[in-house]
């Protein structure tokens, strides 16, 4: 009994499946994407340049802070 009600499941598993394989291969969208992708060539691998980080002056650190302890301010005045 417990066999059967696995085999049950399992074919409406299946029915589910091939329903959405169905609707999918009518859209046309899913099918072009996948051979697309399949006949493209794996592009070569290039070296990942490093990133240069922005450094900031203390000068300008310290104007940035500046000017949004003002804008905090400005905030906290109007509340």
């Amino acid at each position: 009994m417990a066999i059967e009600s696995i085999i049950a499941q399992i074919d409406a598993e299946i029915s589910r499946l091939t329903q959405v394989r169905s609707l999918l291969a009518n859209t046309g969208i899913v099918t072009t994407k996948t051979a697309a992708l399949k006949s493209k060539k794996a592009p070569a691998k290039t070296k990942a340049k490093g990133k240069k980080t922005r450094v900031l002056s203390p000068e300008a650190r310290k104007r940035i802070a500046d000017a949004q302890r003002k804008r905090w301010a400005a905030q906290k005045a109007k509340s």
